[in-house]
């Protein structure tokens, strides 16, 4: 499958054969790029893909994974830069692909918010820059922090930077007290073409893109090299205010054009209805070539901010805004060959090689081919004449073979039938009639390719976050036998000094006292961490980052979680039933629990790790004074006054966890009008019981 399929078309087994895909290209996107350091490809090449996956699961809700990648955002920082914690997070948007997602997205916030349908339902609409997400910080008129994106949660601090920006006011008049200005970093065509003449005639690399050439610029360590960039600045959003900028999202931007920012004030439209949004959507497309700047789509938001307030944000995105993106670009190239990688869970992927070529502006020389039904469907053979497409502008996938073009002798490719790397038998699981779309090598943590990934994906950022123990020291170490498997960090200091060790690290080429000894107080300082980050980097299939948070939260403990599955491998319905309680836990994870727990080298291995660490509980984050965090509430019947996805909403973003049924660990029971057997049960239990407004009275307004 390929982006030439369109999400609108999808058929639901396709969908679920294309989430598949998804979830696994970014899993080893994510291990390559946080736990490597050697991304592939670019951040917004990365970004594309996320979207693609959240556009799918917008149409076939249904369908979403226990893995889905919907619940990260951007990138961690790199390091370079002092981190700063945004005061409200940054996070992404989703994606629609076609008019009639766009539509959806528009009755979706309508029966979210319960509105009828005389109700008015205004949506701004305004072009997507593609440049560098930045955020601004104004304290009493002056500002005093500017940040990136980074991971929504924390950024670079690169407010040196930002101050030589001709567009970003130093000083504010009339504006709040506190006040963060969001918006995007750019370079106009104008000057790109300028910024890359000058450096041909220097004989220096040319930059790929403005996006590119604009982050970088903003990156620099000496602010004097930015100072001489031709970089701008459009504003159009906020972070933490000290009061409101406005009622409405179009009054808050002309609060911000009056501040003195550049906004996109001219070609921002508030539309009524569907139909208004998609002619906007198709002004803005048809003016894009004259604008001087890249765009790669149309952004709509919810006018009313008392609206976008109820409508909070789900996973990584808000509720209240999407992107509509322009359609993809496409190229003609030679596949040269066909490689296959293998990642942490043995997956094999296949990856065209091909003649370099310019798609949209940017050089493509590598595109994905998903997996071997992929490939047989296009038929690729290496020597094709392939048209390469660059999903939402920037993802490079191959679409079709020029049969007429294909050389003489192109023979059919043969998936391999074993490991590239161990040699070890290549499997497809699933049942006769569902089979995986996925090849895997079967050698496991015998696999080196397997074992050094999952080590690389243990000390990585979103995971141990071991300072000191990157790409290289890993690939180091599994070759010279010093670390096979976790627990093996954690012994590396006392095998390191016992006696007969006749090498200690000192002693090794690239180590000196100090990069020893600060690696060794890395480790020792993980010893103690949230369970969350350690079963993440367990790197159980299925579990990513935030079911990891859940099961640390519901159970607690290592010890508590791994009873459970056990209990569930022996099976005990009530554990069963008690795990599938989580709201966001299905039986995908459920059977993915069983399967690592039922494999004696994985609870070897972590009986081995267990010994040498200590887990911390992860608490359930709590609004300030709110009574019900921490506490487990169910929903049931119908509610008056708040739609119920409004109200599990407004309950976690109390800290509440909200389960879909009735346990002896439910906390309150909220039954609305024709509540049927969840209030008998809750009756039958002992569960307090309470009216829609006894609830609202609880959790405050």
């Amino acid at each position: 499958m390929t982006d030439e399929t369109s999400v609108s078309d999808l058929t639901k087994a396709q969908a679920k054969a294309e989430l598949k895909r998804l979830a696994a290209e970014i899993a080893r996107h994510d291990a390559l790029y946080h736990g490597d350091d050697a991304p592939e490809i670019t951040d917004a090449e990365y970004d594309a893909l996320r979207q693609r996956n959240e556009a799918v699961e917008a149409r076939f809700p249904e369908l979403k994974r226990a893995d889905s990648p919907t619940e990260k955002v951007g990138a961690a920082p790199s390091g370079a830069f002092s981190s700063v914690k945004h005061a409200k997070p940054m996070l992404s948007l989703g994606n629609v692909f076609s008019e009639d997602e766009a539509r959806e997205f528009r009755e979706r916030v309508a029966r979210f918010l319960g509105l009828g349908e005389d109700e008015e339902l205004a949506i701004t609409a305004e072009p997507k820059i593609d440049g560098l997400s930045a955020s601004l910080r104004y304290e009493n008129g002056k500002l005093v922090l500017g940040a990136t994106r980074g991971d929504g949660k924390e950024g670079e601090d690169v407010t040196a930077n930002l101050k030589t920006v001709a567009d970003i006011p130093l000083t504010l008049k009339d504006a709040p007290e506190v006040l963060e200005v969001r918006g995007e970093v750019y370079i106009s065509h104008a000057d790109f073409a300028a910024m890359n003449a000058a450096r041909e005639a220097a004989g220096e690399e040319l930059y790929k893109n403005p996006r590119n050439a604009a982050a970088g610029s903003v990156r620099q360590k000496d602010a004097a090299i930015t100072a001489a960039r031709p970089l701008a600045f459009f504003a159009y959003a906020w972070g933490e205010v000290s009061e409101p900028l406005a009622e409405t999202q179009w009054m808050a931007v002309e609060r911000l054009k009056n501040l003195g920012f550049r906004t996109n004030l001219d070609l921002m439209g508030r539309c009524r209805t569907a139909e208004e949004m998609i002619a906007h959507y198709r002004m803005i497309e048809t003016r894009r070539a004259e604008l001087g700047f890249d765009i790669d789509g149309v952004v709509y938001k919810v006018d009313r901010l008392d609206w976008q307030e109820r409508l909070g944000f789900v996973s990584r995105a808000p509720r209240w805004a999407t992107a509509h993106k322009f359609p993809a670009e496409q190229a003609t190239t030679v596949l040269e060959r066909i490689d296959i990688q293998v990642g942490r869970t043995g997956a094999l992927t296949p990856v065209a090689k091909l003649a370099p070529v310019t798609v949209g502006g940017v050089v493509v020389s590598n595109a994905t081919l998903h997996n071997a039904d992929e490939i047989a469907r296009l038929d690729a053979r290496e020597g094709d004449h392939v048209v390469i497409q660059r999903a939402g502008d920037v993802i490079p996938q191959v679409v079709r073979v020029l049969m007429e073009k294909r050389p003489k002798g192109a023979t059919p490719y043969e998936y391999p039938t074993e490991c590239p790397v161990c040699g070890s038998t290549v499997a497809q699981g699933g049942e006769e009639d569902d089979r995986d779309v996925v090849r895997r090598c079967t050698g496991g943590l015998t696999c080196a390719a397997q074992a050094v990934a999952r080590l690389k994906h243990f000390v990585s950022r979103r995971a141990m976050d071991i300072e000191g123990l990157g790409t290289k020291q890993i690939e180091a170490f599994h070759a010279n036998g010093l670390i096979k498997e976790p627990a093996d960090i954690f012994t590396l200091e006392a095998r390191d000094s016992a006696e007969g060790n006749l090498k200690p690290l000192r002693a090794r080429e690239g180590f000196g006292k100090k990069s020893v000894d600060n690696l060794f107080a890395a480790i020792e300082s993980r010893r103690t961490f949230p369970l969350d980050r350690l079963l993440f980097g367990l790197g159980v299939r299925h579990v990513g980052e935030t079911t990891s948070t859940l099961l640390a939260r519901h159970y607690g403990t290592m010890e508590a979680l791994r009873g459970a599955v056990e209990q569930i491998i022996a099976a005990d319905e009530a554990a069963r039933a008690d795990l599938l309680s989580i709201n966001g836990v299905g039986e995908t994870v459920v059977a993915a629990l069983m399967e690592f727990f039922s494999e004696a080298h994985n609870t070897d291995a972590l009986d081995r790790l267990m010994a040498e660490v200590r887990p911390a509980v992860v608490e359930a984050p709590a609004a300030a004074d709110s009574p019900v965090a921490g506490k487990t509430v169910v929903f049931t019947g119908k509610l008056e006054k708040m739609t119920r996805d409004e109200a599990k909403a407004r309950a976690q973003s109390l800290g509440a966890k909200v389960a879909g049924s009735v346990s002896a660990k439910t906390d309150y029971l909220v039954a609305g009008a024709d509540a049927g057997s969840k209030l008998k049960k809750a009756t039958e239990l002992g569960v307090a019981t309470l009216t829609e407004d006894q609830w609202l009275e609880m959790a405050g307004p």
